[in-house]
């Protein structure tokens, strides 16, 4: 009995999020929402996929990606020089440090939210939140547009424990990413109960399509024949052999251990294993990175497993001729404060921070933007949230311009008013 109800929940929980099916069913019809005309801003794509590495709770750019070297803004943290003259890193990311070559670092930028929810959200969906309506996160409006690479396989993943991610807003729920909790784990619940066969499976399918055919016939309307859709689109995922892509087994412990034997460095092998498999948009989560207490304790241990991780995966796509067509983006939603409090922390800080690109077009080696001698505020080349997430879906060719309507027939774009940054691709 518990292996059934196991077995059913998988399939439920697979037509919740991979394939659609959730509350968001009985809102209005969202096939209302199209495009309006061509897109001059959509270019040939550079990327085919996107790997999303979000560290939750607002990483600090003076102990990471923009150090200010002897300053008294940096407590304990130090600063080493890459292979590239212009580019620093602290102490806290050495290996990182090493693939300075693949690496965009963006110093400048800046956001309007400097509350947590607040900032997850305008960093996902390039828009203030609202109670009105919820917008789409990159994920949704990459595959809203493109389609998924792999039809076997959902093609928006979110990997890590991110409640408050905006999934596919006023898009269709089937856009919504399927969430992996344990990334050891793989895919619980997907393979059929002890002696439950083939025939038995196919019987009692068609006595539930059986039962459900009246209430189909008489409400024939979009969001309810996705339900039948959504199963079969369940049923495909568990007979088919990509399941496999979400299964760590088959890594060597070796690379695993490059990774790190964590949460979040596991989360990186799988989100390499699955963008190998095809799907579009993988995100990995790791946090907290809010370090009020005990900043100069707390990050060296969560810089740590990120420099392992994200050094790891570029080497490991590089090596699979994976990286130059895969662009992999380290985001945060703001900054820390230079001032260090009495509790040895740095507060929230939207007015200044940095995220970092590689791969999929991207040129590496190279440093925009610059904040001032503390790293208190922007001083050169401001990167709006907008304008980073228009470069990622410029990356991806996506028609940026392009008009979409909400169910209330609101328009939209994909990053509101942000203007990608043409000058970081190679």
């Amino acid at each position: 009995m518990n292996s059934e109800l196991s077995r059913r929940r998988f399939v439920s929980r697979a037509a919740k999020s991979f394939l659609g099916v959730s509350a968001m069913a009985g809102l209005p019809d969202f096939g209302r929402a199209a495009g309006v005309g061509a897109s001059p801003l959509k270019q040939i794509p550079t990327a085919k996929r996107v790997i999303y590495l979000y560290m939750t709770g607002g990483m600090s750019h003076l102990d990471t990606l923009d150090p200010k070297g002897k300053n008294e803004v940096m407590g304990a943290t130090g600063q080493i020089n890459t292979p590239v003259d212009e580019m620093k890193l602290s102490d806290n990311l050495p290996l990182l440090a090493r693939q300075a070559e693949h690496l965009a670092v963006i110093n400048s930028m800046t956001s309007t939210q400097g509350a947590h929810q607040q900032g997850n959200y305008y960093m996902h969906t390039s828009y203030e939140m609202r109670s009105s309506i919820r917008h789409p996160a990159m994920g949704a409006w990459a595959l809203k547009f493109n389609g998924r690479n792999n039809p076997a396989l959902p093609g928006n993943v979110l990997i890590g424990n991110d409640s408050k991610h905006p999934g596919s807003g006023f898009f269709e729920s089937s856009l919504s990413p399927l969430a992996v909790r344990d990334p050891e784990g793989g895919l619980q619940n997907s393979k059929m109960m002890p002696g439950m066969n083939e025939e038995r499976f196919n019987f009692h399918r068609n006595l539930a399509e059986q039962l459900d055919a009246p209430f189909v016939e008489k409400y024939d309307q979009k969001n309810v024949r996705a339900y039948t859709d959504m199963y079969d689109d369940a049923i495909k995922l568990m007979r088919s052999k990509d399941l496999a892509a979400f299964d760590l087994a088959g890594e060597p412990d070796g690379l695993k251990e490059r990774y790190g034997r964590n949460a979040f460095g596991q989360g990186c092998l799988l989100a390499r294993r699955l963008a190998e498999n095809g799907v579009n948009h993988v995100e990995v989560s790791f946090g907290s990175w809010d370090t009020h207490n005990s900043n100069f304790v707390n990050v060296p241990d969560m810089a740590g497993k990120l420099d392992a991780a994200l050094s790891t995966l570029l080497i490991d796509l590089q090596r699979r001729g994976m990286l130059h067509d895969t662009l992999v983006v380290l985001a945060t939603e703001f900054g820390r404060t230079p001032e260090i409090n009495a509790n040895e922390g740095r507060d929230h800080h939207p007015q200044a921070f940095s995220c970092l690109l590689a791969g999929g077009g991207i040129k590496g080696g190279q440093v925009f933007g610059k904040t001032d001698e503390r790293g208190s505020k922007v001083v050169e080349n401001a990167v709006k949230v907008p304008d980073l997430n228009a470069t990622i879906g410029y990356a991806l060719g996506l028609p940026l311009d392009q008009v979409l309507y909400s169910p209330s027939m609101r328009p939209f774009t994909l990053a509101d008013k942000g203007r990608p940054l043409v000058g970081l691709f190679a």
